[in-house]
This record gives C-alpha cells, structure tokens and sequence, in this order.
C-alpha cells in the first residue's frame, strides 16, 4: 500500500483488512452498475417497461454506494480503485450474457447475481467485524438494500 497523504484512525493491521473488505466491494458494485445498465439496455419482452424501469432503480443504488464505499476508503487513508482494468480482472459477480435478453431471462440472472453480491457482503461484514465498525456499519446498509433489491427481482419469478 502507497503511504497516503490522509492519515488513518485505524491501527495498520486494521486498516489493511478493512481496505480489502472497502476495495472487493467497490469493484463488486461497480460491476453490478455495469451489468445492471447492460441489462437495462438490452432487455425485451413481456413487462418490458416494469423490468427496464426497475434495472434502472438498481443501477442508481449500485452507484450511490460505489461513491460511499470510495469515499469511505478515502476516510480511512486507503486510495480506491474502480478503474475498468480494475473491475474487469477482480469483479466477483458471474459474466452478464451479451445480446438481447428476454425479461424472464434478465430477471433470472439479475436475482443470481444479487445474491452472489449478498452473499460477498456478508462475508465483508463478518470480516470488519473487529478491524472497522463504521465500514461494517455501511456494509450492513448496502446489504440491507441489495437485500430488499433482491427480494423484488424475485417476486417477478412466480
């Protein structure tokens, strides 16, 4: 790690966990905008509009806690990365498939990938347990929204 010009309140060991827990989730929610505007553009067929509408919904909190968990980063001393290289080599979420998707198809792979982005941030919550419990305090935000996300994309299933 790069000595910052921003001096951290956490304690070396510390902060080290709780910048890989802040990175991992940075490139996970950038992806997840990524996919989820690729999905918005490319998706068809019945509920067209509802599911469009909605890609949208999840691509704007994906981006309101990429700044947070950036910003949160930045707060602790730790440079963020969310440069597309980045993304692409560390992301943690399954490939989006190319091409036009039907709605049935998008809200499949919309659920899988939330509840791999879930599962990814519980485990971070676990991990800052003792090193940051304001990162843990954010994480626990993201997770709660991602979850309610994942819920609505899974009510449109039955």
């Amino acid at each position: 790690m790069a000595k910052s010009p921003i001096s951290s309140p956490l304690k070396e060991s510390d902060k080290e966990v709780t910048a890989n827990v802040l990175q991992s989730t940075l490139v996970d929610l950038i992806d997840l905008s990524l996919v989820a505007k690729q999905a918005h553009w490319n998706v068809v067929g019945p509920n067209f509009r509802s599911v469009h509408l909605q890609l949208d919904e999840l691509v704007s909190a994906a981006r309101t806690y990429t700044d947070s968990v950036a910003e949160r980063a930045n707060a602790i001393g730790v440079s963020p990365n969310g440069k597309a290289k980045t993304v692409a080599g560390a992301s943690g979420l399954t490939e989006y498939p190319d091409n036009w998707q039907d709605t049935k198809a998008t809200v499949d792979a919309i659920v899988e990938i939330l509840a791999e982005m879930i599962e990814r941030l519980r485990k971070s919550i676990d991990e800052t347990d003792k090193a940051d419990l304001v990162t843990q305090d954010l994480l626990i935000e993201i997770a709660a929204e991602l979850e309610k996300q994942h819920w609505m994309w899974q009510a449109q299933q039955k």
